[in-house]
């Protein structure tokens, strides 16, 4: 019989790791003196100390090696959680292969600029949102405040509070720009000639970027994004959106405390 301290010098893991895989029903001592309360283990107990470890290092977790130890699985169902543990490391193998990419194309821009860039742009996941909206083509970008009027009047006229920041959505570009103004609710809205209610679809990629800065500024902001989305292997597949996180005041395009997100759906290059 070995003492935990022996037990753990020939087995190569921590007194801790030991009593905690004890804890968790792995790796029970032959026996614990009722007196001392001192773990005592046998050699026969090394090879699955051994087993447990050799799992580890495959990734699974311990709750998955109790199962395998203890639950007498067929040999099936050791393949078929193996083979569910190799398709997460090939997932993780994908994304630490992309941020090496995303690394790479930063000191790129590093060395072209010789300074940390203005903007870091972001890749989220969004959720669907319900939305009043309003759509029409406009012949420049500013040139929306009217649709905003009708949106708000609209709205304030049905006492509809918005749930969130207001954004818009733009599906094509100058001259005629097709232009969707959008205000969050989380409640049914009248019918309206002008006035849609949209259940807008989530998007698993969105690169994002955030503008602190009056609108007048805001093109530094989209050519930042794009210049990213090209440099890192993506291509846009969806129109942009602008979501007003601190609105300008009155619209101004000149209001320095206004902070805008840019988003823009987008999908890896084959």
């Amino acid at each position: 019989m070995l003492k935990i301290g022996e037990f753990s010098r020939i087995g190569q893991v921590s007194v801790k790791t030991l009593r905690y895989y004890d804890s968790l029903g792995l790796l029970t001592p032959q026996m614990i003196d009722p007196v001392t309360g001192y773990r005592y283990y046998s050699f026969d107990l090394l090879p699955r100390l051994n087993r447990i470890l050799a799992l580890k290092e495959l990734g699974l977790s311990l709750e998955q090696i109790a199962q395998l130890l203890n639950d007498d699985l067929t040999a099936e169902q050791l393949r078929g959680m193996l083979r569910l543990k190799q398709v997460e490391i090939q997932q993780q193998m994908v994304e630490e292969k992309d941020k090496q990419a995303r690394v790479e194309a930063r000191l790129k821009m590093i060395e072209q600029e010789n300074k940390m860039p203005n903007y870091d742009i972001v890749i989220k996941k969004i959720n669907p949102i319900s939305a009043a909206t309003v759509r029409d083509t406009i012949p420049r970008h500013p040139e929306q405040g009217h649709l905003w009027d009708e949106l708000e009047s609209f709205l304030a006229h049905h006492q509809i509070k918005p749930e969130g920041p207001c954004f818009t959505i733009y599906y094509s570009d100058e001259p005629n720009i097709d232009t969707e103004v959008c205000e969050p609710v989380n409640t049914s809205i009248p019918e309206d000639p002008r006035v849609n209610e949209r259940q807008l679809p989530g998007v698993e990629m969105m690169a994002t970027v955030i503008h602190n800065g009056p609108f007048i500024s805001i093109s530094e902001a989209y050519t930042a994004i794009i210049k990213w989305i090209d440099a890192n292997g993506y291509k846009i597949n969806g129109p942009e959106r602008e979501i007003y996180l601190r609105p300008a005041s009155n619209g101004s395009q000149t209001d320095p405390q206004t902070v805008t997100e840019i988003q823009f759906p987008v999908e890896k290059i084959e």
